[in-house]
């Protein structure tokens, strides 16, 4: 199973739509946003796969994103999500919430770990935990996401 992970859209439709092309080659059966979705209309570029939200620190307007979230027959898990997929088990976040990040980091109980906030793509091992930052699709030099390959935990950065 291939999953997308974005994060920091803030809005810009268009570096978010140039996301959605690449993903479309990409074999991607589902996404997870890391936050700073921005507005409403970023949301239905992504209805081509079941896409899971959490907020970030300028996601204004949680209930408007919310509705528009639910309404797109999408998942929104306010400020912190969870799955399981392929046996794996997988936190996502925004990590402006600098101890509910380290707490989820240092928790040794999952073994991938997504955020955003930074606008840096990055990936480190803590402990099992595989840490990873897909980048930003919004100020950010390059814009980023990334695909993690599950259950083997493999990751692409890719550029936008």
């Amino acid at each position: 199973m291939r999953i997308a992970v974005v994060s920091d859209t803030h809005a810009h439709v268009e570096n978010a739509r140039a996301a959605v092309r690449v993903l479309e080659q990409l074999d991607v059966e589902l996404v997870l946003h890391c936050g700073d979705i921005g507005s409403t209309s970023i949301i239905p570029l992504f209805a081509d796969w079941p896409t899971h939200y959490v907020f970030g620190n300028v996601d204004y307007g949680e209930s408007e994103l919310r509705q528009a979230i639910e309404q797109a027959g999408h998942t929104c898990h306010e400020r912190f999500g969870s799955l399981e997929l392929e046996g794996r088990r997988i936190a996502f976040l925004h990590s402006d919430d600098g101890r509910l990040f380290q707490e989820t980091v240092s928790a040794d109980e999952w073994d991938l770990v997504c955020y955003g906030h930074t606008h840096v793509a990055a990936q480190e091992k803590i402990g099992k935990t595989l840490v990873l930052n897909p980048g930003a699709l919004y100020r950010a030099t390059p814009h980023s996401f990334a695909v993690v390959e599950l259950p083997s935990l493999t990751t692409d950065h890719i550029e936008v």
